[in-house]
């Protein structure tokens, strides 16, 4: 493993210089905090603004840019074999160097000057001054706070310049590209004019509508469909979708239909209003396109959604996704569809999100988005294979395959059409639950993992389903998900 430098301002040590540290440590890297100079003075700037708001929205997040006392700094050394610039000024540092760059800018304070503007931020690591090792589109799940923003591009960021630092032995990220020009540092005026002009009007007009609606809030669907899927036209036209009904204390979203012995079935997450956690429920099909209540199965001490429910070696199983519990937890039909049993920790001690399951070519292979700890659920895919659903369960080397707010999210299982093999992907440029794609797995083996760029799922004109999050089938019945604000004290949105 390599020797490498990190190298952070010696005055201003904060939590994401720490983490990335501590990350490559963990790969076995020989990693030391150097200091490199006393902090840039644009930073003074944002700190107040990152203060002002912690304040003002009550917020309590350990967050990456926190500062981090008392951080043991050590003295440059000779035999480095990399050196990670994360100091954020202009000084030349000796080669091999990555650097952080985020659309441009040099500094984390382009990453928020650019949040502030209500723009997202993409990332590169440049390697040299010349060429991008590796780019992600990180995730921003909080449009309307600076400091929660800021959190899920820098975790992106570190992401990114964990793996390329890892890899870079190898020659880094296979693909390169020549690095952006570099745009001038934004100063504390063009900062403190874009939260008053820009981010503070937002803030004010998303807190209005959280007060007269339920903003995140979805609506379920199905049909049966004669022969035409979505995933086989790319479009919601054709039979009519019928939406599942809620009591108005709760929502319903990431559908999984299932048939068993000639009924059909769809398994949802049940998400009270009153509570800071949802439970997996069922409710039965019927012919005539009615259905029943949806009841709880399954309950834990955490959030749990995506209840993945497939058949396997004469069982019936199911991989909901139970990422806060920090496991990825494989039940067991004990009685369909009402009991289930914990089976199998198949990962532990990893935050994974909607793990997809495929079975291709002789292995079992797992795609979900990973968090480390920070930033958002929603924009690190990564993959498993196993030789049996009982594993081991082993990381891909590709790993973190991509880090894109518009491709790696799952949002239903995989399907095969023709010859071909379709996942749906999540697209959170609009924010999250704000599109679906559809995207061709291409290759598929121990050492590559390729995908086709999502094809977005089209709604006809003037649809009741205009932002798509989750889509799944099985046999005749498909169903969907959508995101649907609706007015406080009322019931589901009127079709």
């Amino acid at each position: 493993m390599s020797v490498i430098d990190v190298l952070v301002p010696e005055n201003a040590v904060r939590r994401m210089h720490v983490v990335v540290a501590d990350r490559l440590r963990a790969l076995g890297h020989d990693v030391a905090l150097v200091g490199a100079g006393a902090q840039d003075a644009g930073w003074l700037a944002l700190d107040r603004l990152l203060r002002f708001e912690r304040k003002a929205l009550r917020i309590r997040i350990n967050g990456l840019l926190d500062l981090v006392p008392g951080a043991q700094l050590s003295p440059a050394r000779k035999d480095v074999a990399l050196r990670l610039d994360l100091a954020g000024g202009d000084a030349a540092v000796a080669s091999p160097v990555l650097k952080p760059v985020f659309s441009g800018f040099s500094s984390p304070a382009g990453a928020a000057l650019l949040l502030l503007r209500g723009q997202l931020p993409d990332v590169d690591i440049v390697l040299d001054g010349q060429h991008s090792v590796a780019h992600g589109k990180p995730m921003v799940d909080s449009r309307l706070s600076l400091l929660r923003g800021m959190d899920d591009v820098l975790a992106g960021m570190v992401t990114l310049m964990v793996a390329a630092a890892h890899r870079y032995p190898d020659g880094g990220a296979p693909a390169r590209r020549a690095a952006a020009g570099a745009l001038e540092r934004p100063t504390g005026g063009q900062l403190t004019g874009a939260w008053l002009l820009s981010m503070v009007p937002r803030q004010i007009k998303g807190t209005i509508q959280r007060l007269v609606c339920r903003v995140h809030r979805w609506d379920v669907s199905y049909r049966f469909h004669k022969g035409a899927r979505v995933v086989d036209t790319g479009l919601l036209a054709g039979e009519p979708w019928i939406a599942l009904p809620d009591d108005g204390r709760r929502f319903y979203a990431d559908p999984f239909p299932f048939e068993w012995e000639g009924r059909h079935f769809i398994f949802v997450e049940d998400c009270p209003y009153d509570s800071d956690k949802a439970v997996i429920s069922v409710a039965e099909v019927f012919a005539n396109g009615t259905a029943t209540v949806p009841r709880c199965v399954l309950d834990e001490p955490h959030h749990l959604s995506y209840p993945q429910v497939f058949a396997h070696d004469g069982e019936i199983w199911m991989l909901p996704e139970g990422g806060s519990g920090g496991n990825l937890i494989l039940y067991r039909a004990e009685s369909f569809p009402g009991r289930w049993v914990r089976h199998a920790v198949l990962i532990p001690d990893r935050e994974l999100f909607d793990a997809t399951l495929l079975e291709h070519e002789g292995r079992l292979w797992l795609f979900a988005t990973e968090r480390y700890g920070y930033g958002s659920a929603s924009d690190t895919l990564v993959v498993f294979h196993a030789p049996d659903l009982q594993g081991p369960w082993v990381p891909h080397p590709a790993n973190p395959v991509t880090v894109d707010r518009t491709s790696a999210r799952p949002g239903g299982h995989f399907v095969r059409v023709g010859d071909r093999i379709v996942l749906p992907l999540q697209d959170g440029t609009n924010g999250y639950g704000g599109a679906l794609g559809l995207a061709d797995l291409v290759e598929l083996n121990e050492t590559t993992v390729r995908l086709t760029t999502p094809v977005p799922i089209l709604s006809p004109e003037k649809s009741t389903y205009p932002k798509v999050h989750t889509l799944t089938a099985t046999g005749q019945l498909e169903a969907l998900d959508c995101i649907v604000p609706v007015r406080r004290g009322k019931g589901r949105r009127a079709r």
